[in-house]
């Protein structure tokens, strides 16, 4: 479709160069060819009469015309992306629609699975793209590459609405053949103890727990450093090692591993666990199915693990 003499196409390619930088990786990005992704850059910068983006060694740098275009055109996609996924009705029964949901292994564990055992009997049809956590999850928010993300309330973006799902407590996770579980674990016996910790993503961002420890000056001897929360328990077994956990993922763990769950020597305030979409979907009539269906498996948790959705 043209506009002004524009093919409105073209504008999709524009954005991706603006992001990624590089050709190949913008081709492989759109599924395209290096060739076509060239060939739209050529009628791009002939429209524009502006060079777009220039050669800088491997990378290509976007002109200050271009810098200037990237936000208009970020936003005329994420109105487009708002309008072609909304619908003023949505029938999970009949629904094959796929949902790109960004969380840790932590919330597939706990509210992912039971969540996919309802749909496999409402929502047949329905598919899920789970997304692993990572450094860069609200810019693929920004970008309409992910549906919603579901994360801690202090990691939410301020440019797009988010709702409380529920709040999570923290405890002490160690062997039950641990020492240093046979009875209540003060400051000094949790400090002593050697741990297993979890980093996210490329830059090492710490999870909540060892956020809050460290402001409160609270320090403990990090033995092993994983990324993920679902691996902690299989460690922790047959040693004397301690891991602070969301006690709704250590109690699932304490029914399938040999581990006991303490509550914590020092105080760490509730998590709030969050759900984010973009602020161009808040019409989305699936989208409210997808968050309200993750409401439901939060309480039904809260009330009893196993709990029947409504």
């Amino acid at each position: 479709m043209r506009f002004k003499g524009l093919d409105l196409n073209l504008l999709v390619c524009l954005d991706a160069l603006l992001d990624l930088r590089n050709v190949t990786r913008a081709a492989e990005h759109l599924s395209l060819s290096q060739p076509a992704i060239s060939a739209a850059l050529a009628r791009l910068r002939t429209f524009f009469a502006d060079p777009l983006l220039v050669q800088n060694g491997k990378r290509m740098m976007p002109t200050p015309f271009a810098l200037r275009l990237q936000p208009a055109i970020r936003a005329i996609l994420e109105d487009v992306d708002g309008l072609v996924g909304s619908s003023p009705h949505f029938d999970p029964g009949s629904s094959t629609r796929d949902f790109r949901i960004c969380l840790s292994d932590y919330l597939a564990s706990v509210l992912l699975a039971p969540l996919l055992r309802h749909m496999a009997q409402v929502a047949p049809g329905v598919r899920i793209d789970m997304v692993p956590l990572s450094d860069d999850a609200t810019q693929r928010l920004d970008r309409g590459e992910i549906d919603l993300l579901l994360t801690p309330e202090s990691y939410v973006s301020d440019e797009h609405p988010s709702e409380l799902l529920f709040e999570e407590e923290h405890v002490v996770v160690g062997w039950h053949g641990n020492p240093a579980m046979a009875g209540p674990i003060d400051v000094p016996t949790f400090a002593a103890a050697g741990h297993v910790a979890v980093e996210i993503g490329r830059f090492n961002r710490v999870s909540f727990a060892e956020s809050y420890m460290r402001a409160q000056g609270i320090e403990r001897r990090v033995e092993v450093r994983v990324a993920a929360f679902t691996i902690i328990p299989e460690l922790l077994e047959g040693t004397h090692r301690l891991a602070v956990m969301h006690r709704r993922l250590a109690e699932k763990a304490a029914r399938h591993f040999p581990v006991t769950v303490a509550p914590l020597p020092f105080p760490i305030p509730p998590m709030r666990e969050m759900v984010q979409f973009h602020r161009a979907r808040a019409e989305d009539a699936g989208l409210r199915w997808m968050i309200d269906a993750f409401h439901a498996v939060a309480r039904s948790e809260r009330d009893g693990p196993g709990k029947a959705l409504v």
